[in-house]
């Protein structure tokens, strides 16, 4: 989550630099491409978690699952197109309404609530198909007027869809592939579960890191299979690294899915060993984010759009201003990350606090 905040200060206070998809790597300087690369790990991790979230809030009761899935579902997919996207532009009849992860992570629940009354290891190797095999599908593209446009559009092709009063919709996150991530999330549900032995928590995130990174060697390096963008190697070691990681994630290709999960387990376990090492201060206090994760989404959108606007109205700026380096957003980034701490520990009290139903969604 705080690699998410510095990234949307990218977003919102690095205009003169702002990152195309996939970066390209002959106009990005390191600093900008690592800063870009650390943020990847963000929504892959995001989704896997909200599936492992939901397989711990029922514990096998498929029907009170599929009930806390689709109602979430709908109120992630109604945010996404009201308060996010007024956060991001600050006005309240937009031309384009961005579909970003908050609307993937709602509609991928929503397949989730249908998708779990199928056996756990059904429903793994259902999201590994979707995860591994949906970029055989990259050569299917339709044309705005052909049939079926706006659901290709939802699910895999990235595009604009016409919308009845003359917005368009812009489906920054195909979904097709967050199924897939969401659906191994729950598939591996009971590893975080009450009764779970630690160390077989441990080894099996371990093992799913190293044969998720294995694979991804496996299919950049030798079949060039699982993304878009190819891996040409060259004789600059570091110019050569940067081009083996550079994924495509608007659709999450199978190798972005493959690096960001894999290194995302890692993460899990490291976070785990320090924890049971009696090092937990540091992890207690990210752990205060995702306490009320939603609440700290919207709170950090509208502090970074909100700081900018003040910033450029005492500058005199028309529009949004920028800062002059990478190392400038990092800063930034810390410094908003302080208030919002507070403000979200503060609201995560109320909410485990609260008998209202609505807190819980936040």
């Amino acid at each position: 989550m705080l690699l998410m905040l510095v990234d949307h200060t990218r977003e919102f206070f690095y205009l003169d630099r702002q990152v195309a998809d996939p970066m390209n790597l002959d106009e990005t300087d390191p600093a900008l491409f690592l800063t870009r690369l650390a943020a990847h790990l963000c929504a892959p991790v995001f989704v896997a978690l909200t599936g492992v979230s939901a397989w711990l809030h029922a514990r096998g009761d498929t029907a009170r699952a599929g009930g806390f899935l689709a109602k979430r579902g709908l109120f992630l997919i109604v945010l996404e197109v009201t308060l996010v996207n007024f956060a991001w532009t600050f006005d309240p009849v937009p031309r384009t309404y961005f579909l970003q992860v908050i609307w993937a992570i709602g509609l991928s629940m929503l397949v989730l609530a249908v998708l779990i009354r199928v056996p756990r290891a059904g429903l793994a190797a259902i999201g590994a198909m979707l995860v591994l095999g949906h970029n055989l599908l990259d050569g299917v593209t339709l044309a705005a007027d052909a049939p079926g446009h706006a659901l290709w559009a939802i699910l895999h092709q990235r595009d604009l869809i016409a919308l009845p009063w003359g917005a368009a919709a812009r489906t920054s996150y195909p979904v097709l592939p967050w199924i897939g991530v969401m659906a191994l999330g729950y598939g591996a549900g009971p590893w975080f579960g009450r009764d779970a032995e630690p160390g077989a928590r441990g080894r099996a995130l371990l093992l799913f890191a190293a044969g998720s990174l294995v694979l991804l060697a496996v299919f950049r390096a030798f079949i060039g299979y699982g993304d878009t963008q190819g891996w040409h190697p060259t004789d600059e070691g570091l110019r050569n690294a940067m081009s083996f990681v550079n994924l495509t994630k608007y659709p999450a290709s199978a190798c972005f899915l493959l690096l960001t999960l894999g290194i995302g387990a890692l993460v899990l376990h490291l976070f785990e060993r320090i924890d049971r090492a009696g090092s937990s201060r540091a992890i207690r206090g990210l752990a205060v984010l995702g306490g009320a994760p939603l609440f700290f989404y919207l709170l950090h959108l509208y502090v970074l759009h909100g700081a900018n606007r003040i910033a450029g109205a005492g500058l005199g700026a028309t529009g949004l201003v920028s800062v002059p380096s990478v190392g400038w957003i990092w800063a930034l980034a810390a410094l908003v990350a302080v208030p919002c701490w507070f403000a979200t520990r503060r609201f995560g009290t109320l909410k485990r606090a609260s008998p209202a139903w609505w807190m819980r969604y936040l």
